[in-house]
């Protein structure tokens, strides 16, 4: 068995072939084949020497031939090595007889932008055929053309529909990157650019607690992430229980630039589900759901063979939706807990493609739409339900839940829901569109009757008010409600580049005023750090005059003291006399007499007295040359032979 083969297919195309119509005993016989198609089949239709019986009867052929189906199963598994499962494909002899699967009649609804074509091929076409019937039906070039919504993920021209096991109705959409709508270029360029991201998912396998990082393209759809993850961790994708995907990535056929997971990084969970039957039988009615969203069309087809007209399978519809739980609680005082019942009942009712409701208040709803950056701004979809309107669940289940819509509207919108039902809840909503839109807005919706519900509410956000772009009525189509979501957008987008405009002005103005306004603080703080290195300065300056000037008041005392302490100068006829001149550093002489049994501080004591304290000069002599300060000042002028008279000379100390 292939490893990436998904099993519902194989189950569909086994039920096909054998005509067991009991779910769990078809997967009962291809689980004890190890899901082996070719296997289970072979082991259900009675055979003769390995070929299907029938009454048909053919002559003789040149060729094998097999049937179909087999063919199929026998292509899927030709990578296995050869097994008593597959003997039953051998070559044929004439004259065998043989079984031919007859061809189907596969209905594809394409939708492309706000054009829906309907396609009618037989299983033995290509995907390339479908491209060269829509080239003609939408006018564009089968080269330029990505066909998506595939279960089975992106295929190639190429492949045949018969391998794909497709249901009898099946929903396609366009992509044509290369070609954009003029006043949706952004948003197409958006939407391209997503589809080439790269995205990593971290998926931790709960079971043994290891972590896998895989790198996926935005064009990958989730259906391929299982299968990659059933390769890594052995659990079959039918068997696999996710946690952390979005609430809008309920369908496998999605991409994952569409899901809603973050980017660049996305969390998961996956583990196996304990019991297969258990699971099925605790989540019965979301399966069917989903099981029937893909053979929609087969359901149809077999409801009318049994004789059962669309007005039974209506009327049965109807009266299932009225005993459904409400919508929304009466009297519902708390909106966001109002809009969790609100969300969790659509999708019990109508499946998991649906827009994505915003929940909170109305005010935060407005606060997530209108008051971001004008770039991140979008319109506001208010969705009105009523359950008692007949036109309800043909609006939900085939406009609102198209996957057209539900991808535009998570594009471009942020949706908010109200349940219409209850008086009570009627009036609260009453309230508050008067409130946030004026009376005529309110009267607008109180004036509507029962069966014109559901209501769209399209709210584009100004600068002073909200401004209603659009009603829309429940008795629409999905053609005409695209291109009414479409018109508003294209009116919004032309506020919007207007808005970006002025922001972008007054993000500039700001910008120069905050650069002026940093300018106009540096130069303060530089005059502001001038100032203080000038105050500074003049404060050093006045410090060191004061130091100055006690220093020479200090000296100027010890000269006065000095000069009041030297002993009055001999008279000439004083024996023994010493007359001593001085040569100062300027070039002055200070003479002077003295007795010569005087000591030597007397003479120092007078040099100090003029100025010259020993401490800051010294006092030198010629004949022989000696420093006098250095000598003991003790001694007489008679013992030191500065006697009867000597010339010295000052100078300052290095």
């Amino acid at each position: 068995m292939a490893s990436n083969t998904d099993r519902e297919m194989i189950l569909a195309d086994f039920q096909a072939c054998t005509g067991i119509e009991n779910i769990d005993e078809a997967i009962t016989l291809l689980e004890q084949n190890n899901w082996d198609l070719v296997a289970a089949i072979n082991g259900v239709i009675p055979q003769e020497n390995g070929i299907l019986q029938s009454e048909y009867s053919g002559d003789a052929l040149p060729n094998p031939v097999f049937s179909t189906a087999a063919q199929t199963a026998t292509t899927a598994a030709s990578t296995s090595p050869p097994s008593s499962s597959t003997s039953a494909f051998r070559p044929v002899v004439p004259s065998r007889q043989i079984v031919e699967r007859l061809s189907r009649m596969l209905n594809f609804n394409v939708e492309y932008r706000d054009k829906t074509a309907d396609v009618v091929l037989e299983d033995s076409c290509t995907v390339g055929d479908i491209k060269q019937i829509l080239e003609n039906e939408l006018q564009i070039p089968a080269s330029k053309m990505l066909l998506k919504g595939w279960k089975s993920g992106d295929v190639e021209d190429s492949t045949v529909l018969r391998n794909l096991h497709l249901p009898k109705n099946n929903n396609l959409y366009v992509l044509t990157p290369e070609l954009q709508l003029p006043s949706l270029s952004s948003q197409s360029s958006a939407l391209q650019e997503s589809l080439n991201k790269n995205y990593m998912l971290i998926i931790t396998h709960r079971e043994v607690q290891r972590e896998y990082s895989l790198n996926f393209s935005g064009s990958c759809t989730i259906q391929e992430v299982k299968r990659n993850v059933y390769d890594l961790t052995s659990i079959p994708v039918r068997h696999q229980l996710w946690e952390g995907w979005p609430q809008s990535a309920q369908d496998d056929s999605m991409i994952l630039a569409s899901s809603g997971i973050d980017f660049p990084c996305h969390r998961l969970t996956v583990s196996r589900r304990t019991s297969p039957v258990q699971t099925r039988e605790h989540s019965e009615e979301c399966t069917d759901i989903h099981m029937i969203s893909d053979s929609d069309g087969d359901d149809f087809e077999d409801a009318t063979e049994f004789g059962v007209d669309d007005g039974e399978i209506f009327s049965m519809s109807s009266s299932s939706a009225l005993r459904k739980s409400p919508m929304m609680p009466e009297n519902a005082e708390n909106e966001a807990d109002a809009l969790l019942q609100f969300t969790g009942e659509f999708s019990s009712r109508y499946g998991d493609c649906h827009p994505v409701f915003f929940i909170g208040s109305l005010e935060g709803s407005f606060q997530e739409a209108f008051y971001g950056k004008a770039r991140d701004r979008k319109l506001l979809a208010i969705y009105l339900h009523h359950d008692e309107s007949v036109l309800t669940n043909v609006f939900c289940s085939q406009m609102l839940c198209a996957e057209s819509i539900v991808s535009y509207l998570s594009q471009n919108f942020i949706t908010w829901a109200w349940d219409m039902t209850k008086e009570a809840n009627r009036a609260r909503f009453l309230t508050l569109c008067t409130r946030h839109f004026g009376s005529v807005v309110a009267q607008t919706v109180r004036t509507q009757k029962t069966d014109q519900f559901p209501l769209f509410l399209i709210i584009m956000g100004k600068r002073s008010s909200n401004e209603v772009l659009n009603v829309i009525q429940g008795n629409t189509s999905v053609d005409e409600l695209m291109m009414r979501l479409i018109s508003a957008m294209e009116i919004f987008t032309a506020q919007q580049q207007e808005d970006i405009k002025d922001e972008d002005e007054r993000e500039a103005r700001e910008n120069v005023k905050r650069e002026q306004d940093e300018a106009y603080r540096l130069s303060l703080e530089a005059d502001r750090a001038k100032r203080e290195a000038q105050e500074r300065e003049i404060a050093e300056q006045f410090r060191l005059e004061q130091i100055r000037k006690e220093q020479e008041e200090e000296r100027e005392a010890i000269r006065l003291s000095l000069e009041q302490s030297l002993p009055p100068e001999p008279l000439e006829e004083s024996e023994p006399l010493s007359k001593l001149r001085i040569r100062t550093p300027s070039g002055e002489f200070l003479e002077r007499r003295f007795l010569g049994s005087s000591p030597l501080q007397v003479v120092l004591d007078f040099v100090a007295s003029k100025g010259y304290p020993c401490q800051e000069f010294k006092l030198i002599s010629t004949f022989p040359r000696r420093d006098v300060t250095q000598l003991d000042p003790n001694r007489s002028l008679l013992d030191l032979k500065l006697y009867p008279q000597e010339t010295l000379f000052l100078e300052a100390k290095e």
